[in-house]
């Protein structure tokens, strides 16, 4: 008796997991009062137990140890206070950008403040900051005409040579840094984004003959993070701003 044929299939196809859904969102947010003594290690910490508080459906990483992917263009040095920082997180659902800027506004973190939260297409690729926006307020007694001065002189350098890590480091003015003013008691400026080493804030307070500001009660504070691509909102990219953002007052030296 001839036994029977066995007829054998491929359920490779069958047996393979369906893709994750991976969304991206990006958020920007405020980091002021005790908030900006938080390290930027620590402050990606809080976003994720903040992000698990929301009951988020998150996106890892692979590998043995799975982490959040979460991602910030930018970091700040501690004690630098923001009023405009960015991140961006994946989630394995999607969600209106009004309903995930709620819940995660509904934590009431103290110092963070949701301000929007765009999504973001995949062909849109990471943040990449291109430029940083930063103003200190004037310690009572600087004169504005020897800051301006200072100013003057500063920009009209080529390169500036400061010192990283007890080494010398050589960076271009123009380069690097422009809209250097004084206005309203603030010295303003902006720093350009460099793949090398770049110029800090307080370097460029040193520059300026200021490196004694902070101890004379000022802080530093970043007014806006520009990024390299920035997206238009549209219906592939949808962005929710909150209505109502807490008062704040404009930085001032104590």
């Amino acid at each position: 008796m001839k036994s029977p044929e066995l007829e054998i299939t491929n359920n490779d196809d069958a047996q393979e997991s369906p893709e994750l859904l991976r969304v991206r969102y990006r958020i920007r947010f405020s980091k002021t009062d005790l908030l900006r003594w938080t390290s930027h290690r620590d402050l990606a910490r809080l976003w994720e137990r903040l992000l698990r508080r929301a009951q988020l459906n998150l996106s890892m990483t692979e590998g043995f140890h799975p982490k959040p992917r979460v991602g910030f263009p930018s970091a700040l040095a501690l004690g630098t206070e923001s009023l405009d920082e960015v991140v961006e997180i994946d989630l394995a659902e999607e969600l209106a950008p009004q309903v995930l800027l709620d819940r995660l506004a509904d934590d009431h973190q103290p110092g963070l403040t949701i301000k929007s939260v765009q999504r973001i297409p995949v062909e849109a690729g990471k943040a990449k900051l291109q430029r940083s926006d930063f103003q200190v307020a004037l310690p009572d007694g600087v004169s504005p005409d020897e800051l301006r001065s200072n100013i003057e002189q500063f920009l009209g350098q080529e390169t500036v040579t400061i010192m990283r890590k007890d080494k010398p480091l050589t960076v271009s003015v123009k380069k690097q840094i422009n809209n250097v003013m004084i206005e309203n008691g603030m010295l303003m400026f902006s720093l350009i984004a460099a793949d090398a080493a770049s110029l800090r804030p307080s370097d460029v307070l040193d520059l300026l003959s200021a490196s004694d500001w902070i101890e004379r009660g000022t802080k530093i504070t970043r007014s806006a993070v520009i990024l390299a691509k920035e997206c238009e909102p549209n219906s592939d990219a949808p962005l929710a701003v909150a209505t109502s953002l807490p008062a704040s007052d404009p930085p001032t030296a104590n």
